[in-house]
């Protein structure tokens, strides 16, 4: 693998990092949004399969550009962010694909229920960051998930039998990490 980052903590700048989704609208339309509150930490190992990857976003910073769908989202017909109010991400395994590609098996937890969701995951590269000392390196993360696997079982329907929002929900992770020196 050329140009894996070294080995240590990275945290996620989340100035250069998006945690997004899109979801179906009725049959006609793809909805997306985003988070715009989260943290985490991929922890570069020796090697690709003993790295590791951890994150937590704020349910409540859910945003599509529509503040009626959004408070709709944030209800107990969707997220019920005044009883879970985060999301988490916990990365179990990761296996090379070929490449820069890898399989990233994760616990997604949404709504208190825990699931494992295996991401297609991209190494971006790595490099020298902003300040002195420091690295940072890029990942793309994407994963299809069936919302109702999660208790997220809104049903809306139409008079013709179509749903009002699709099962499935693509989730995907653009992040850029950064570690600083061992001295700073």
């Amino acid at each position: 693998m050329s140009n894996f980052p070294p080995a240590g903590v990275y945290s996620v700048d989340t100035t250069h990092s998006n945690v997004t989704f899109v979801a179906r609208h009725l049959v006609a339309a793809k909805v997306r949004g985003n988070f715009e509150e989260f943290a985490g930490t991929v922890t570069i190992g020796e090697t690709p399969e003993t790295s590791s990857v951890e994150a937590t976003v704020q349910a409540a910073s859910i945003t599509t550009n529509n503040e009626m769908r959004d408070g709709h989202l944030k209800s107990a017909d969707f997220l019920d962010l005044e009883n879970h109010p985060t999301l988490t991400l916990k990365s179990t395994k990761i296996t090379p694909r070929g490449g820069d590609r890898y399989a990233m098996e994760a616990d997604l937890s949404i709504r208190g229920v825990t699931k494992s969701v295996t991401f297609d995951l991209e190494f971006l590269g790595s490099g020298p960051g902003m300040g002195e000392g420091v690295v940072v390196a890029g990942f793309e993360a994407r994963a299809e998930i069936d919302r109702r696997d999660f208790n997220v079982s809104f049903e809306g329907v139409m008079e013709n039998g179509s749903l009002v929002v699709g099962n499935k929900v693509v989730l995907e992770l653009n992040v850029e990490v950064a570690k600083a020196p061992a001295n700073a």
